[in-house]
């Protein structure tokens, strides 16, 4: 008897989220007793201000409860649109404004609304986990750069040009960076934006969500302001999760030209509605209000950042660059692959490195092919610096094992 299949061709071309898939089996073994070290979600530890929680809840006293316009609400957009002059120095309209439920509803309504088949996105890697798997769930194409610790991480013009093609339709990118930290400088986005300027067809999409989580001496620029000529082919993609521990919130925002925006929102309508009306009271309470949360968190991030930098690089066979930005490093442990653990199991890429640091060091990471690169390993700084410092011992402990 024939049995039914559900997924369809299209599905079947993309994976689960790596990272959401390590963080699970975490939480699995975590429940089972086992003392493991999650350091493989991007997730803030902070709990979410108590004053944007309050303008939740007074949100919903208040009876706002119910559908608000694809593009949210009125309040919300103002806010975003207040946020990019106050802190960027950028002047969008209200209409230039679109909103979802987290940054990566941004990229489905991006994608959806603006591929044709075969369009290609050009994607330096190492890359967050999931843009690739939204450009070919669309229909595109990625075209994967693959920039390493020898670059820095970052793509540069020569290398942007010669990826660029006909079929190209978009450079997405992201600064600072998931997975490595990494930060282009203004006069970096600029030789990448003179590049673009010679490729009239081509649209760029920056995601800036860990804008405001800067760790080291390279601050951050918005590619609209290192880029100015190239603003109406260009949507910027930001949120709330990140800077104002929200992340079960979901809320993502977008500005770019009003052309594009239409089209995103049209996408909006026609999937999710709206986003939660309660969540955007909540996001517009943490644009609007004082910002002194979101300062004492990078402080913080700071200090992990550097103690995590100091750490791994005092363990052999791991090569480290200090993150500029985000709460992230990727090491690269090259010098490990092929070894074997004490229990017979050779180490034959970064996928197995991750596994064997999860069995037996409790410590979860994500394997740096998950990002388009191998051999590295994510670990995220999200957590406190006692469970850091104790995920530093174990980790050179297991690798110290290997043989």
């Amino acid at each position: 008897m024939n049995m039914i299949v559900f997924e369809s061709a299209r599905a079947s071309t993309i994976k689960s989220s790596p990272s959401m898939a390590v963080s699970m089996a975490a939480k699995a073994m975590r429940a089972k007793g086992e003392p493991v070290i999650d350091l493989s979600l991007g997730e803030p530890d902070f709990d979410t201000p108590a004053h944007i929680v309050d303008a939740a809840v007074d949100a919903m006293r208040r009876g706002i409860t119910r559908y608000t316009a694809p593009d949210g609400l009125p309040e919300l957009r103002e806010a975003i649109v207040r946020k990019f002059k106050r802190e960027n120095g950028l002047d969008y309209a209200l209409d230039e404004i679109s909103i979802g439920n987290g940054a990566k509803q941004i990229l489905f309504n991006a994608f959806l609304g603006t591929l044709e088949p075969g369009d290609e996105v050009v994607v330096p890697a190492p890359y967050w986990v999931s843009y690739t798997d939204i450009v070919i769930l669309h229909g595109g194409v990625p075209k994967i750069v693959v920039c390493g610790v020898e670059d820095d991480f970052k793509i540069t013009p020569e290398r942007l040009e010669a990826a660029i093609t006909p079929k190209t339709r978009w450079f997405l990118f992201n600064s600072p960076s998931n997975p490595t930290g990494a930060i282009y400088a203004a006069d970096e986005l600029k030789a990448l934006g003179d590049v673009l300027a010679r490729h009239p067809r081509v649209a760029v999409m920056s995601d800036e969500i860990y804008e405001h989580i800067v760790c080291g001496d390279v601050p951050f620029t918005s590619f609209a302001n290192a880029c100015p000529d190239l603003r109406d082919r260009t949507l910027l993609i930001n949120g709330v999760s990140k800077a104002y521990a929200m992340t079960g919130w979901r809320l993502g925002y977008a500005a770019g030209p009003k052309s594009l925006t239409k089209v995103l929102n049209k996408m909006q309508s026609q999937s999710t509605t709206c986003p939660s009306s309660i969540t955007q009271v909540a996001a517009a309470a943490a644009l609007n209000s004082p910002q002194d949360f979101v300062a004492t968190a990078v402080a913080e991030y700071k200090a992990r950042g550097e103690l995590v930098t100091t750490g791994f690089s005092a363990i052999p066979g791991l090569e480290v660059r200090a993150p500029e930005g985000a709460f992230y490093l990727f090491p690269k442990c090259a010098a490990h692959i092929g070894k074997t653990a004490p229990d017979g199991t050779v180490i034959d890429n970064d996928t197995a490195l991750a596994a064997y640091l999860l069995r037996e060091g409790k410590v979860a990471t994500v394997p740096g092919a998950a990002f388009g690169v191998e051999p590295y390993i994510r670990l995220s700084f999200a957590t406190s610096r006692d469970n850091l410092t104790l995920a530093i011992d174990r980790i050179a402990d297991a690798l110290a094992r290997l043989r």
